[in-house]
């Protein structure tokens, strides 16, 4: 990490940048006062957490879903993972809607964004470590 190859000129460009990226690499070095030992920490625990809190969403009572969403969308925004933060808030709205169909919907968009932000940490790391 400690490269940012992406610095926002304004609001616009940086609204952009989020939708195309999976991870906000800015918002990341900002959280992490630009340690990337730590970055690197923060993403791959944020992976294996991902990965915890949607099988637990995928086998758990609509209550734990919620609950889970809500774990998941803190952590996301922690690291700048904001697509999967507003897929997690999908989910939350969803659980409390009471529309099966729509929950089950919103958890599966959640895992599909959340193993594309899961392989771009993949490969984050793999160029950190090069």
């Amino acid at each position: 990490m400690g490269v940012l190859p992406f610095v926002a000129e304004d609001a616009s460009s940086a609204a952009l940048a989020f939708d195309e990226r999976p991870i906000d690499l800015v918002h990341l070095a900002r959280t992490t006062l630009g340690d990337p030992s730590l970055e690197g920490e923060m993403l791959e625990a944020f992976g294996s957490r991902a990965t915890m809190l949607i099988l637990r969403m995928q086998q758990a009572a609509r209550s734990s879903i919620c609950a889970a969403a809500q774990a998941l969308k803190g952590s996301a925004r922690g690291i700048g993972a904001w697509r999967v933060a507003s897929a997690a808030q999908a989910v939350e709205l969803a659980a409390e809607s009471g529309a099966e169909p729509e929950l089950r919907s919103a958890v599966d968009q959640l895992g599909v964004v959340a193993e594309e932000t899961r392989a771009a940490i993949a490969e984050l790391l793999r160029a950190e470590n090069r």
